[in-house]
């Protein structure tokens, strides 16, 4: 079992840069793959990025690839998403998550609470 929770989120101009962390409690998060989601108001949750329990593989959403970095510091229990040039269409609610890279579903099955991004224009 592992608990997620995110800071970082925040309001900037279009261009700018934010960058998120999750912290992780509980089993070793080096156990875990993790992975950040976001969600509109009104839309669908949407997958954005994602990295192996190792940190050296990582995966990311056409919509953020070349912008957008994640890491891991296993040391630390904690995840983070480096956003940059950020467009207004990134705004939501990002969510960090966990799986247990020895689970039998592909599922992400741990969430944290969410923080807000906005980006104006």
């Amino acid at each position: 079992q592992v608990h997620l929770v995110e800071s970082g989120g925040g309001l900037v101009q279009a261009g700018g840069s934010l960058r998120l962390s999750c912290a992780a409690s509980g089993r070793t998060f080096s156990s875990y793959t993790a992975g950040w989601f976001r969600q509109a108001p009104g839309k669908e949750r949407e997958f954005v990025a994602r990295i192996l329990s190792s940190g050296l593989d990582t995966y990311y959403a056409d919509s953020v690839k070349g912008r957008f970095t994640i890491s891991r510091d296993n040391a630390k229990n904690t995840a983070y998403l480096q956003m940059n040039n950020l467009k207004p269409e990134d705004t939501a609610v990002y969510y960090c998550a966990a799986r247990w890279i020895r689970g039998t579903s592909n599922e992400f099955t741990y969430w944290g609470q969410g923080t807000q991004v906005t980006v104006s224009s």
